[in-house]
Formats: structure tokens, sequence, C-alpha cells
């Protein structure tokens, strides 16, 4: 297979995290989306939206979308499974990815950015005002998730969560850590979410996510 990604994009970290966790390989194909590299004709041309990640299968078939990446590789390299094996427990995970994948990200990513102050005369100080906005709320949000499905956990009589969503990576996780990588790089305000905090922090320090890192990323810039 071969990933085409760029290191700091949160959508394609999430990719490199559940290809990790799942042991799969891949070639890395950087595609650097500040120089515009997504635009190009040839790689317009594999991609009908012309952003990252993208993933090509062996038979040459490529897949765009990280969620619905994910979802397939969920499908057909099932172990292991990055959703419960019980109906709730996998809506409560889609709950916490989507609230980061649909919520927090679309309204923060480059493209919108850049909208912010090519197109609309934004300066820098307004762009970082708008991500720190959004994310802070967004992730207010997901602390609240976590409040309510740690509570609903008691009631059930399952143990604390140690990440997202009990104590094994799920696809909550696979989200949350890039949203976060992010987050830090725009200094949002990261106080008063100790659940979140805990998750993310229990889920860096495991192999699968130290390797999916954009440090660790052969076209990282530091």
């Amino acid at each position: 297979m071969k990933l085409f990604n760029y290191f700091r994009s949160s959508a394609s970290y999430r990719v490199r995290i559940a290809l990790a966790l799942k042991g799969l390989s891949y070639e890395y194909v950087p595609v650097h989306l500040v120089r515009a590299e997504h635009r190009a004709p040839a790689y317009a041309e594999r991609v009908g939206d012309t952003l990252v990640p993208a993933l090509e299968l062996d038979d040459g078939t490529t897949l765009t979308q990280s969620m619905a990446i994910v979802e397939y590789l969920e499908e057909t390299h099932p172990e292991p499974p990055l959703l419960p094996a019980d109906a709730l427990g996998r809506a409560h995970v889609r709950t916490l990815a989507q609230m980061v994948a649909c919520d927090i990200h679309p309204i923060n990513n480059l493209r919108v950015l850049k909208y912010l102050t090519q197109d609309l005369g934004q300066d820098e100080a307004a762009k970082t005002a708008w991500y720190r906005h959004w994310t802070r709320g967004g992730l207010q949000a997901f602390e609240r998730q976590l409040d309510l499905l740690a509570r609903g956990r008691e009631t059930a009589g399952l143990p604390v969560s140690q990440l997202c969503w009990g104590d094994v990576p799920t696809l909550a996780d696979c989200c949350l850590v890039p949203q976060i990588f992010n987050a830090q790089r725009f200094q949002v305000d990261l106080d008063g979410l100790p659940r979140t905090m805990a998750a993310w922090e229990t889920a860096s320090a495991l192999p699968a996510f130290r390797a999916a890192h954009p440090s660790a990323c052969p076209d990282s810039e530091g």
C-alpha cells in the first residue's frame, strides 16, 4: 500500500496511527500541503477531492477521507480492533471520533485558515484566535462527553477508561491524539480538560502512536 499524506495533517496522522496499530506496512508518499502539491495535476487525477490522506491499495484502488480509510482497514484487518465488540460501545467510540473529525477539524484545517487570511483579509492574530476559539470549544464538548460516558460506565459496572473508551486504543484515540498535537502547535488552552488530556497522554505513550507522530515522518520539518 501507499499512503499519500502530509506529516502535520491531522487526518493523515489518524490513518498512520491506525496502520501502526494494525501492524500494516506501507510506502510513505509525502504530499506537501503548504506548497500546494495536493493541487498538482498528477495528484488531482488520483483523488477526487485533492486532499490528504489517500491510501492506494495493492490492486491500485485509491481510497480517500481518513475516516473511511480507517473503517476500511478495520473491516479488512479486524485485529486488533479499533471499535468495541458491542454495538453501544461502537456508537460511543464513533461519537467521540466524529466530534473531532466532523466538528473540530473541518473548520480549522489549512484551507480554511488560508481562506481567512488570503481571501477575507484577516491577519495572523485573527486566524489564531479563530483556531483557538473553535478548538477549545470543541475539546470542552469532548470533555463533557467523556464525563458522561464515564458516569455511564460506572453505572454499568465497567472499569474506568484509561483511554477514550476502555483501556485499548480505539478510533476515538486515533482522532484525539492528532487534534491535541495541532492544538498544542497553536497554543490552545488545554487546562480544565482532565479526562481528555489523560486519554491523550496514555495513548501518546503507546508505541504505535509514537511511530505515527509527525516528528517520526520522513517529511517532518521539525
